[in-house]
């Protein structure tokens, strides 16, 4: 199964509930972190890619998924933009300023959780994203220069007949024009807000 869509943004720019849009709009099952984190087994072959030395497998890691949202897969855009050339590929955003004080309420505090001995699928996650993300969000004002550097990355690469920049917040309108499928009835989901997130992160710990 190759993706249909990419999703290129950073994590806390609204991919958990682009995750949730897109499975209701049939274009799913969605990759996305929380599919590592709900399914251990997940875990081993993203491990494997980023700290164990094994081949860049896209096929393997998206075994399964239609579309593909936040890290560890938006770590790789250009590489899955180039191996599924016929997929759309979605770059959320947000202001720099509420991104920069999201990460740093949840994924931050993530990276930095002692996880216990019973959970060891999650230690390999954040052994994984220490080293794609390393000391590049050490600082406020590094992360942020960070994350405006991606976004003109994409848009610099990526053609804009293939691209939606998806503000979050913009809702179906936007994103349903692009993907050519109806606007559904039902609201806009949303989803991980930052006490949800910080909820799960001490479920994990317990």
């Amino acid at each position: 199964m190759a993706l249909d869509v990419i999703g290129a943004g950073f994590g806390r720019t609204g991919t958990d509930s682009l995750r949730e849009a897109l499975n209701i709009l049939g274009l799913g099952p969605c990759h996305h972190m929380h599919e590592i984190r709900d399914n251990p087994e997940k875990a081993q072959p993203w491990h494997d890619y980023f700290c164990g030395g094994a081949p860049l497998d896209l096929d393997l890691l998206f075994e399964g998924y239609r579309s593909q949202v936040d890290w560890p897969g938006a770590h790789l855009w250009r590489e899955s933009a180039e191996r599924y050339p016929e997929a759309k590929i979605i770059l959320s955003i947000r202001d720099p300023e509420d991104w920069w004080a999201s990460y740093s309420k949840t994924i931050k505090v993530f990276r930095e959780t002692e996880m216990p001995p019973e959970a060891p699928h999650m230690r390999q996650i954040q052994e994984f994203v220490d080293v794609f993300l390393g000391d590049r969000f050490a600082t406020k004002d590094r992360a942020i220069a960070d994350f405006e550097e991606h976004i003109a990355a994409v848009k610099s690469a990526i053609p804009a007949d293939r691209l939606l920049t998806y503000e979050l917040g913009s809702g179906w309108e936007p994103l349903c024009a692009f993907l050519e499928v109806p606007v559904p009835e039902k609201p806009y989901p949303h989803t991980n807000a930052t006490k949800a997130f910080q909820e799960r992160n001490i479920e994990l710990r317990e």
